[in-house]
């Protein structure tokens, strides 16, 4: 070990004072808008630095039911279960790269024994020889090379793990998109049941005039055809409600067939008039789907740096010791023990440009990667201007369904009536309870529509994947 200290001490000193080759990571600079495009800004610069993606996920569904779907989804789903293995996985990878900027030591024992005949007639020769030895090898990280493939490492660790927190974000929107549907089918049920109940009283109705005398036959036949159009609508929404509650099912990592309980009806689910959207440079602190990219380009990065130490020397130190005697009493001694080291510096004089295209590989692999984060910044602007846009646009749209659905509710009202004093045929009452309907549906699908209008503004902002 005296010996061995000076070799030691350089190999440390060496370690210590080894260049880092390679650039270093400056997050790259991109076009950030200033305000979000949104039609209704003006009602939110009151408050810019806020935004709905800053909200906790259950104070933006308020529906009990909903949470308990949602809760459930985190614990069971099996996307973000895998999700989370692979986090798993990269935190074990960066131990591994990390380990390769130490040295390694590996000892074993080992035992042999030959038996020799004597050249006179005499006893055989029995030698045995037990032996204890130490060998160890140290790669010196002189250029940096294994540094930057564990600060690769670790950028792919935490991309792991926001692309975990991505799950978690698309998850509960899928979720509460889901629940969201399957409430307005319910409430599609619940229209044509009531239809199909207001319809075969109609029925009734003409059946009395037509058999009296007072109404031809074709009215019946008229009627018979709208009982029939609300009755042939119920069992496909049957259909589609069960096919809805197993793909929540799904989600929740359940097998399909299980109830989904319901809590507050489609109309009840609260939307805020004009939700906060924020300034837009906080996305990129916020949306996991950015960070992952960002951690990816990181990755890239220091993947450069080891390229580039494969033009430089590779230094290494090798260095082997034990003991070895021909008897167990002697072992130990120090005339048994024995030793050598070695020390290396190998550069690369031909290797047919391999050296220089892994070096332009892994920058061209940056540039990528470079791309692809102003690519994926460019669009979560897009995702949340559309989404923006969509709730403003599809809250109007609901206001003009209600009021059509209450002319078209008053109108089938009256032709009912002018039919019952004779002053109209059933032509009227059917054109007008047709319109009727469809305004009821067409209301529903706006609810909808401004409902999933929220999960996709609440995605497009980043928020959800806080616990």
């Amino acid at each position: 070990m005296t010996r061995l200290a000076p070799l030691l001490v350089a190999a440390s000193a060496l370690f210590t004072w080894g260049c880092l080759v390679g650039p270093n990571y400056k997050r790259p600079k991109v076009d950030v808008p200033s305000v979000h495009h949104d039609p209704n800004h003006a009602a939110r610069a009151a408050a810019p630095a806020e935004s709905l993606g800053d909200a906790k996920w259950w104070t933006v569904f308020e529906d009990v039911e909903l949470q308990k779907l949602v809760r459930t989804a985190l614990e069971q789903n099996f996307d973000l279960r895998i999700a989370a293995t692979r986090v798993l996985q990269a935190r074990e990878a960066v131990i591994i790269a990390r380990s390769n900027q130490y040295p390694t030591v590996t000892g074993g024992v080992q035992v042999s024994g030959s038996r020799a005949p004597s050249s006179n007639g005499g006893e055989a020769t029995l030698v045995n020889v037990p032996e204890i030895g130490f060998a160890g090898f140290w790669d010196v990280d002189f250029w940096g090379k294994y540094r930057r493939l564990t600060e690769a490492a670790r950028a792919n660790l935490l991309g792991a793990e926001w692309g975990r927190r991505a799950v978690v974000n698309g998850l509960i929107a899928n979720v509460a998109a889901a629940y969201f549907e399957l409430r307005e089918l319910d409430l599609e049920l619940e229209i044509s049941r009531r239809t199909l109940a207001l319809r075969q009283d109609s029925l009734g109705l003409t059946r009395t005039l037509v058999d009296g005398g007072a109404a031809p036959l074709t009215d019946q036949r008229q009627a018979e055809q709208l009982v029939e159009v609300a009755a042939s609508a119920i069992p496909n929404l049957e259909r589609r409600i069960q096919q809805q509650e197993n793909a929540i099912n799904i989600l929740l990592g359940r097998n399909p067939g299980a109830t989904i309980e319901r809590g507050r009806t489609l109309q009840d689910q609260p939307v805020p008039p004009a939700p906060p959207a924020g300034i837009p440079s906080s996305l990129l602190e916020r949306r996991p789907d950015i960070a992952r990219v960002e951690q990816d380009l990181i990755a890239a990065n220091a993947r450069i740096g080891a390229a580039r130490a494969e033009f430089f020397p590779d230094i290494s130190l090798t260095g082997i010791g034990g003991v070895a005697s021909g008897s167990l009493t002697t072992l130990f001694r120090g005339a048994s023990r024995a030793w050598s080291y070695t020390g290396s510096a190998l550069a690369p004089i031909f290797n047919k440009g391999r050296v220089e295209a892994n070096y332009r590989l892994a920058e061209a692999q940056r540039d990528e990667l470079l791309l692809a984060y102003q690519q994926t910044v460019q669009q979560s602007f897009r995702e949340v201007s559309d989404a923006l846009i969509a709730y403003a646009k599809f809250r109007e749209y609901r206001i003009h369904q209600e009021r059509l659905l209450a002319a078209a509710r008053d109108t089938a009202e009256l032709s009912r009536v002018r039919y019952r004093g004779g002053s109209t045929s059933y032509l009227e009452v059917l054109t007008s309870e047709t319109n009727y309907y469809t305004a009821e549906v067409g209301l529903a699908a706006a609810i909808l529509a401004e409902r999933l209008t929220l999960v996709q503004l609440y995605n497009a902002l980043g928020g959800g994947w806080e616990p």
